[in-house]
């Protein structure tokens, strides 16, 4: 280690050492833009992203898939209501809320699943603790990894892992993302790759750090090399990133700017099959109607935009968007114009790949469990669809036990 070099310099500037033990034998395939991830024992693995999208702070439900034929719905919120001329109808009485244009439009292609009444046994209120189940996937226990994470530790027993088979586009790591050996980046946004990699500097730093190369054969030289592989692929990504600009108009706010680093990151990446992104400002106590249309009007927005990226990158089969929330709002409006914590709310599958429709029951206001939606379907059946159906994943192994996976993939 180079004399002078501090500890909080070496985490500060290297964040990106100590990615995972892998192999540098996919190096070349992430060089030639080969469209095959070699993270099962070099064996071709499929070529299909997943891009996992939370809301959070506990997005409202009732007033995103909106159930404007219920009387209900507006005793239950006199002046929160979406108006039912104004909702963007759909089936069953449902329709969306105003500012969810552009996801309306995909819907209307039938490119968007709506899973009603998401949720768990026995729901926690409490952010932390709710954020925890779901990236956990475990409502009875805590596990300390999380359900992504689990799976490529799991994938890791055929195979060396891509250091970048898996991203998060995040200023914390999430849960969902902890592994016990897969070890998964995340970046508060794809401007902290070019300064990592970008920078000479910074890049002599963090090559610096790996000392003199150790006895080969020595958990230290494994361990060295894994941390050269990644920064390679780091700066191989870094050159594939400057390379692609995204054709689409994106929005100026959370959503639009998530979305366009994650399609850069489709395109630029072709070894990526995991990407993660969350978007806050859902706890909506106080004053939800202009907070929460700005919200949504950003995810619609931006989802219509990413999926139209796709189309014209000719990837738009490839790729599946899942979106969640912690948990939904009660049923009722507050004192302020708001809505408090809740239980069960809608998730939704995004993508070519994804039969548009309806699934599960119609939100039953006459039925509430202490305000509550009351949950029908288990979000791991959702996470069951996903890793078995779309990521070549066992989620029996992932999730600890069998969830039945939901018909809506094609």
């Amino acid at each position: 280690m180079s004399e002078g070099l501090s500890r909080r310099e070496i985490l500060k500037r290297g964040g990106i050492i100590g990615l995972g033990l892998m192999t540098p034998s996919w190096v070349s395939a992430l060089a030639k833009n080969d469209l095959i991830a070699l993270s099962k024992g070099g064996k071709p693995g499929n070529d299909k992203v997943l891009v996992v999208i939370q809301l959070s702070g506990g997005n409202d439900g009732l007033n995103t898939v909106v159930p404007y034929q219920n009387p209900r719905y507006y005793q239950l919120r006199p002046t929160l209501g979406i108006k039912a001329e104004d909702a963007l109808k759909i089936d069953q009485g449902l329709g969306l809320h105003p500012a969810l244009g552009g996801l309306h439009e995909l819907y209307q292609k039938k490119q968007v699943a709506i899973l009603q009444n998401v949720g768990y046994p026995q729901p926690n209120r409490s952010h932390f603790k709710s954020m925890d189940i779901w990236q956990s996937a475990s409502p009875d226990q805590t596990l300390r990894y999380g359900w992504i994470g689990r799976h490529f530790d799991n994938e890791m027993l055929t195979g060396p892992l891509n250091p970048i088979v898996a991203l998060g586009l995040s200023t914390e790591t999430p849960r969902a993302l902890t592994a016990k050996d897969a070890s998964i980046p995340c970046f508060a946004s794809l401007a902290d790759i070019q300064s990592m990699v970008g920078d000479p500097d910074a890049e002599r730093l963090l090559r610096q750090i790996q000392g003199s190369d150790a006895k080969s054969g020595t958990d230290t030289r494994l361990i060295q090399q894994a941390n050269k592989t990644a920064l390679d692929a780091m700066t191989q990504l870094k050159e594939k990133l400057s390379k692609f600009s995204p054709k689409q108009t994106y929005n100026n706010d959370p959503f639009g700017n998530g979305f366009k680093q994650i399609a850069q990151l489709v395109v630029a990446s072709p070894v990526t099959r995991v990407i993660y992104f969350s978007a806050g400002g859902f706890d909506t106590h106080a004053r939800q109607l202009d907070q929460h249309s700005r919200l949504l009007k950003g995810l619609g927005d931006g989802l219509k935009a990413f999926m139209e990226e796709m189309e014209a990158a000719g990837m738009a089969d490839r790729v599946i968007v899942v979106v969640f929330s912690e948990f939904g709002r009660r049923s009722y409006e507050n004192a302020s114009a708001g809505t408090d914590h809740g239980a069960a709310a809608p998730m939704f599958l995004v993508g070519k790949s994804v039969k548009g429709g309806l699934y599960g029951p119609i939100p039953d206001l006459n039925d509430l469990n202490d305000g509550d939606l009351k949950f029908a379907i288990d979000f791991r059946q959702v996470y069951a669809t996903a890793l078995d159906q779309w990521m070549d994943g066992d989620s029996k192994v992932v999730l600890g036990r069998s969830f039945t996976p939901l018909d809506v993939l094609r």
